[in-house]
């Protein structure tokens, strides 16, 4: 054998071989270079030149010496390796055969390819030292128990949580000292923001004939002042009820609307109401929505905008230069909540026609007939005063490993009008189990997540999301540029047997994922299975309101938002919501007693939200599913220009414009998916550049053309004003609608660009 491997040798060394060598080509094609050793490279080639140089030797290899005895070596060594790489080959060949299929590791790389955002061949391999999702998911469910949250919940339920109160401060303070211990890098964020309160000296008064009623429920950011006008029932004080009132007859200018609590918010029905010459507003809890003790007062703020209203767009740091500025939303009439029981003294005496029974404004009161009123006059006075008040946001990070300047915003309000249970008790609980369990998968558990997490507890939400508002002022250069998605942790838990959330369009791939990994509180189905599974949009999703803590995040910054709520059937809220009454025992009644259980839940989606954004290679934003909601928002334009073209209203003015900007806007989608499909999915810098272009798309959907100190609300699906694409189908100046329509034209197609990502790919139509 020594002498066959010898002679073998010995052959190999006579004969010079070339290496082979695999190049991708320009076209990503693998194809073969030949690559000769240094030894026998030609001079020429070495130098640079074509191999064949003039006057150089060709390459040849060196003739086989004709010697039998080593033929024959040669021939028994060649067939002893092919016979032995045979065997090898075979063997190999068997044992993969003989392993048993693993079809539960199969079935779960398809659901992978699924249910992944876009439309990519493959999901990316973990790296080593990450961990595969079925892992995070199962260490996340063992951290995030209802045993924890009953002694959370407990710590966390305070009697007051006032904004800028000591109780806040105080809280605040624990919150920081809490994310220190789990070295979590905390930082505050603190603002001087004006809040508005009721004067103790000078009460708020209803005056009807000889009933003098002083509510101890208010309205922060009413106007002050004292009017007098025909009392007006106006049911919600929708714009359709308002549309009844005027068939009827009834005179709004200069009138005092009273209005039942629901449907829409306080700062939309007052504006509704201002829009209407009404001279002052009043809102109580009908029994039909709230069914709690008719004395019960109510709380709320009519600020037609989010953040300090005294400093609209721009932050309001101690620092802050600029001179008091009231937003365009602030109301100029006044406004006042009373008790059911003072609407009901109000309503026996109103007098006025009966409304239709198809109209919907008859209550919950059975002895009453809601009249409509417009004859009896009543008194409103609001002496409500401004405040100066410091609030603090405290924050904690959890860095990521590879990305760590993209981040997840997890966060929730923690100040209440009273104790705020479900409103802020659970919310902040929820928030601080996160941070504990993430923190412990990190450093104990070997979790590495691509992407950062931030956790932020949020002041003075009561009062339209300030907290969360002035930091995204403050910071309005640079937090649209990193952070992937704001979750917000308020309200999770109202009830117990249904679900519904709101969200960016970008964001409902990953609620249905997430809704497939989450148990039901209320059966051993997943809350996927639960809410219908084909049907689970209609039955969940609910349009965004401008009171919904995500709200400013969406509309106003371009961050894609979410929030959620498990909730009791066929209910839109938590009624004591604004109360005081919102305390444990009502939501334990509500929950049937299971509210650490469903807590742990929502705390569980939350989580599996979060890091799954934090984790995967490629973002959980899926951009496929904005195509609809902008064929569906372009659609009803078009046929809005339509009936006013054909009416004579509207001439020279065609929406193909805006159809080749839709069309544009698909093409950006459709160039994102086949990007993806194109990229290879361990090519880290390929992916950073393609999640960027994906988290730019709702950024990229705010206005240009406002300014957010007059119209904050800038997103041109979700945001307020004539900017919008909703508000080409309601206006009736024909000027304004022309340049409505090209402003908003170009802001969509502006987005499609956006999406495409190199200038010179931009396929641009108009």
């Amino acid at each position: 054998m020594d002498r066959i491997r010898s002679a073998f040798s010995n052959v190999i060394k006579s004969e010079r071989y070339s290496r082979f060598t695999l190049q991708p080509a320009e076209d990503g094609e693998r194809q073969f270079e030949v690559k000769l050793d240094d030894a026998t490279e030609p001079e020429g080639r070495a130098n640079g030149s074509p191999s064949q140089v003039p006057g150089s030797p060709s390459f040849r290899p060196a003739p086989l010496q004709q010697n039998n005895r080593k033929i024959c070596y040669l021939v028994l060594g060649v067939l002893l390796v092919f016979v032995t790489g045979y065997l090898v080959g075979f063997i190999s060949h068997r044992k993969h055969q003989d392993e048993p299929v693993n079809c539960s590791k199969d079935l779960e790389k398809d659901e992978k390819v699924e249910s992944s955002p876009t439309a990519s061949p493959a999901v990316a391999p973990a790296a080593p030292d990450q961990m595969d999702w079925k892992d995070v998911a199962q260490l996340l469910e063992q951290k995030l128990t209802s045993q924890a949250f009953e002694k959370t919940l407990r710590d966390f339920d305070l009697p007051r949580r006032l904004a800028g109160s000591g109780e806040d401060m105080s809280q605040a303070n624990r919150i920081f000292e809490e994310f220190k211990k789990l070295e979590m890098q905390p930082w505050t964020d603190i603002h001087h923001v004006q809040l508005q309160t009721p004067d103790s000296e000078r009460p708020n008064r209803v005056l009807f004939g000889s009933d003098v009623f002083k509510p101890e429920g208010y309205l922060a950011y009413s106007a002050p002042g004292k009017v007098e006008g025909k009392l007006v029932y106006g049911n919600y004080g929708r714009q359709e009820d308002l549309d009844v009132l005027q068939k009827k007859n009834v005179e709004l200018k200069g009138s005092v609307l009273l209005l039942r609590a629901g449907k829409i918010s306080f700062a939309e029905q007052v504006d509704n109401a201002a829009t209407k010459g009404a001279a002052a507003v009043l809102i109580y809890p009908d029994n039909e929505e709230y069914k709690f003790v008719a004395n019960t007062p109510l709380y709320g703020h009519v600020h037609l905008g989010s953040g300090d209203p005294y400093t609209p767009g721009f932050p309001s740091f101690n620092h802050t230069q600029f001179p008091p500025t009231p937003s365009s939303g602030l109301p100029k009439i006044p406004a006042q909540t009373i008790t059911a029981n003072m609407a009901t003294a109000l309503l026996k005496k109103i007098g006025g026609p009966e409304a239709d029974a198809s109209s919907g404004f008859k209550g919950g009161f059975s002895q009453l007939t809601y009249s409509l009123g417009g004859s009896e006059n009543v008194t409103v006075e609001v002496n409500n005063v401004l405040v100066n008040r410091e609030i603090h946001n405290v924050f904690a990070v959890i860095k990521g490993f590879t990305d760590p300047d993209r981040y997840v915003v997890l966060g929730a309000n923690r100040d209440a009008w009273d104790r705020g249970y479900a409103k802020a008790t659970v919310g902040t609980s929820v928030l601080m189990e996160l941070a504990r369990a993430v923190q412990k998968m990190v450093e104990k558990d070997g979790f590495k997540p691509r992407r950062s997490l931030v956790f932020a507890s949020w002041s003075a939400g009561e009062y339209g999301n300030v907290g969360a508002t002035e930091w995204l002022e403050g910071y309005m250069s640079s937090i649209d540029k990193n952070v992937l998605t704001y979750i917000s942790l308020d309200g999770v838990v109202m009830g117990r047997g249904s679900f519904v959330a709101s969200a960016s369009p970008l964001l409902y791939s990953l609620l249905e994922r997430t809704m497939k990994g989450v148990k039901s509180p209320v059966s051993s189905q997943t809350m996927y299975e639960m809410m219908g599974r084909s049907n689970w949009e209609a039955n969940v999703l609910r349009p965004m309101s401008m009171d919904d803590p995500a709200y400013p995040f969406l509309a106003f910054s371009g961050i894609p938002s979410v929030s959620f709520h498990f909730i009791t059937p066929n209910t839109e809220a938590y009624t004591y919501y604004g109360t005081n009454m919102d305390n444990m025992d009502h939501l334990n009644y509500a929950t049937s007693h299971h509210t650490s259980e469903i807590t742990a839940l929502a705390a569980q989606f939350a989580g599996k939200m979060a890091l799954r954004l934090i984790h995967d290679h490629l973002l959980n934003l899926d951009v496929n599913r904005y195509s609809p909601v902008v064929l569906k928002a372009a659609g009803q334009v078009y046929k809005r220009i339509g009936q006013l073209s054909r009416s004579g209203e509207l001439k020279e003015v065609s929406p193909i414009w805006l159809g080749r900007a839709r069309g544009a806007f698909q093409r950006g989608i459709d160039s994102i998916n086949k990007d993806i499909g194109n990229t290879e999915l361990t090519d880290k810098e390929a992916f950073r550049l393609l999640n960027d272009r994906i988290m730019r798309v709702e950024h990229a959907l705010l206005s240009p053309y406002v300014t957010p100190t007059e119209t904050p609300f800038r997103h041109i699906l979700f945001g307020r004003g004539s900017h919008t694409l909703a508000s080409i189908t309601q206006t009736t100046d024909m000027e304004q609608l022309r340049t409505q329509l090209a402003l908003a034209t170009w802001s969509l197609q502006g987005c499609a660009n956006v999406m495409v990502g190199n200038i010179w790919d931009i396929d641009d139509d108009i």
